[in-house]
């Protein structure tokens, strides 16, 4: 049994929602015709608010379906458009915390390769930099953590390329728990993989004062074995 929505919101004010989103959720529909987070996130402000019509909310990003944590969205068009445009310009950050099997060659790096995307894998590799369509990725990680069996990695995205994560710490040697597509050898019971969209800091669209949001990690093993 999920968790409601109105369990998992992180922060609400007149301009944005975020939502702690759960590993088998999608963000947005697709293909699947699975129920998706954002007809949830416009059904709770409609019931919420007593909202006739259609209502306005829009997906100001997105995170993988088996990865949890949070994702942000826009109640009003004015808010979408300028948090859009600060991702764009690289005035937002995220956080992530990946669980591995693997010891990283250092302890704090920054990565950076060049990639590109297949889309009917909806798989990204990683390439030469001279290679046609391919685009610089960058990130910055450290180890915040080891139990007996993984190492708890706090990932930042300079960057923000499709599977970007997951791709370039796999390249690394350390592909994350449970993710079969990028070489881990099990997947995990519930299909998610063990990555989390830990926390968020931007400057806030209209009011510009600063935000920064956790979202609380999964519960369960490996999570529970990392204090944070």
């Amino acid at each position: 049994m999920r968790a409601p929505l109105e369990e998992r919101i992180l922060f609400e004010d007149n301009h944005l929602l975020i939502v702690n989103k759960l590993p088998s959720e999608i963000v947005q529909g697709d293909k699947t015709g699975d129920v998706c987070l954002l007809d949830d996130v416009k059904s709770y402000i409609k019931d919420t608010y007593n909202k006739p019509g259609n209502v306005f909310a829009g997906l100001v990003h997105r995170i993988d379906r088996p990865v949890s944590g949070a994702v942000i969205f826009a109640k009003t068009s004015k808010a979408l458009s300028r948090m859009t445009l600060k991702i764009k310009e690289r005035e937002f950050s995220k956080i992530y915390l990946a669980i591995v099997k693997n010891k990283p060659p250092k302890d704090a790096d920054e990565l950076s390769n060049y990639m590109i995307k297949n889309e009917s894998q909806n798989k990204s590799y990683i390439v030469s930099s001279n290679t046609k369509g391919a685009k610089l990725a960058q990130l910055r990680y450290r180890v915040i953590g080891n139990s007996d069996s993984y190492y708890l990695l706090e990932v930042e995205l300079i960057t923000g390329r499709h599977h970007q994560i997951r791709a370039q710490l796999a390249h690394m040697g350390c592909p994350i728990k449970g993710d079969l597509k990028y070489g881990f050898p099990r997947s995990n019971p519930d299909a998610s993989i063990s990555l989390h969209a830990y926390k968020v800091k931007f400057e806030h669209p209209t009011l510009k004062t600063p935000i920064e949001i956790k979202a609380p990690k999964p519960t369960g093993m490996p999570w529970d074995a990392f204090e944070i």
